[in-house]
């Protein structure tokens, strides 16, 4: 579609498109709605399909990453959770055509900031099938169009996810085109990236680091950032343990996912420290963790003590290992939080309301929590509905991207032969 203006028709929804060769009406929110909607039924009646493709693929994966094998894994569970998505999605306020600021000129000219589609959008991600669904919901409501790059891992979920997006679209005649999927290799890749034969208007690197710095290495194409966990947790001196240890064990009941905790600090003014490092260190061990307690400044002795190198701290583990470390002060957590965490989640358990704000205020993480769990950064669980991505930089959003952050803005001015 050509690029234009968009304005908003109440109360049907729909979107006018105003170009040189005339007026087009797009998708208004009820079809988007049930192209939403029907997706979610395809995904119910053709789970057993999926699955199957998703066995598929996980009997050509050689299994070696467990977490990767965990991303990568189809259950009735997540076919659910991806059917949800979309219903979630579509019951969501339509992003695009909101007045974001109003204002009439003394000279007559009537002057508004709308939000309007970012355009084409590219996201390549590695092994997990239900971004085929989440992501594509996601802009497809913003009223963007997308291309899926999806890893070779799970080609056969993913190329049958698509081809439920087309007969979704299909069905209330709205165009394939808005749901792409490309199945390319490395160097391909590199060559789409860099020539941007689609124009694209950017660009979603979802996964580890190593991916991350191919696309910018790559292509001149705007960027978000999204994949990179080590989570950071700090224990305050007046922290319940009970709380303390629920909290540590949630964080690491998923290890394939980037808001799973790496990296635990614990305060030396914690009343009866030496007793409690053993008990929680052991109670970790129990559930089937690796810990590494860092023998800088701990006091005590313990089989798990040794020196941690300073590349682990920078490390996403993706895997059982969490690290304990004892710190002097809360000052020192947050020097070492935003000196090492990935700027993603970071947490504070403590009974100090006044401490806690203070951290919550000075961690650089896209999202801080008191008392809770790094586990809740996502966008179902912050009450977004289906998230595209988790941004950990500052520009164009922070944190869980969802539908009200795939627009941009446009100055629309409304004149009658004004000059200046």
């Amino acid at each position: 579609m050509p690029s234009c203006d968009v304005a908003l028709v109440e109360p049907e929804k729909a979107y006018i498109c105003r170009n040189r060769t005339g007026t087009v009406i797009m998708e208004t929110r009820a079809k988007k709605d049930q192209v939403l909607k029907n997706l979610a039924t395809l995904i119910l009646e053709q789970e057993a399909a999926i699955i199957s493709a998703n066995e598929q693929d996980l009997k050509a994966y050689d299994g070696a990453d467990e977490s990767m094998y965990d991303r990568l894994k189809v259950s009735p569970v997540k076919v659910k959770a991806m059917a949800d998505a979309c219903l979630e999605t579509a019951a969501m306020e339509d992003p695009v055509g909101k007045s974001l600021y109003e204002f009439s000129h003394p000279n007559g000219m009537q002057v508004v900031n709308q939000t309007v589609p970012f355009g084409k959008i590219l996201i390549i991600y590695e092994s997990r099938p239900d971004v085929t669904i989440e992501a594509a919901a996601t802009a497809f409501k913003a009223g963007n169009k997308i291309w899926l790059k999806g890893g070779k891992e799970a080609l056969h979920t993913n190329t049958l996810l698509a081809e439920l997006w087309h007969s979704a679209l299909e069905t209330e005649g709205v165009d394939t085109g808005y749901v792409n999927y490309l199945n390319l290799d490395r160097a391909a890749t590199q060559k789409l990236i860099k020539d941007n034969p689609y124009r694209f208007d950017l660009i979603i690197p979802r996964g580890g680091e190593r991916l991350i710095a191919f696309v910018r290495e790559h292509s001149n194409i705007p960027v978000i950032v999204s994949g990179r966990g080590n989570n950071f947790l700090y224990v305050g001196a007046s922290a319940d343990y009970d709380m303390a240890l629920s909290i540590i064990k949630n964080g690491k009941s998923r290890i394939s996912v980037c808001n799973a905790l790496d990296k635990v600090l614990i305060d030396r003014g914690w009343p009866e420290l030496e007793d409690k490092l053993q008990h929680l260190s052991s109670a970790l061990s129990e559930a089937g963790l690796e810990v590494i307690a860092d023998q800088d400044g701990w006091a005590g002795r313990h089989d798990a003590l040794q020196p941690v190198p300073e590349a682990m701290w920078y490390e996403e583990f993706l895997s059982h290992r969490i690290v304990l470390k004892v710190v002097d002060s809360m000052e020192q957590g947050i020097t070492l939080t935003n000196q090492y965490s990935g700027g993603h989640s970071a947490t504070i358990v403590t009974e100090d309301a006044a401490q806690a704000r203070a951290f919550m205020e000075e961690v650089d993480c896209a999202a801080v929590y008191h008392n809770a769990s790094t586990r809740f950064t996502d966008g179902g669980q912050l009450g977004m509905g289906a998230e595209i991505a988790i941004s950990t930089q500052k520009l164009h959003a922070r944190g869980p991207i969802s539908v009200g952050q795939l627009v941009s803005n446009k100055w629309m001015v409304y004149g009658n032969g004004q000059i200046r």
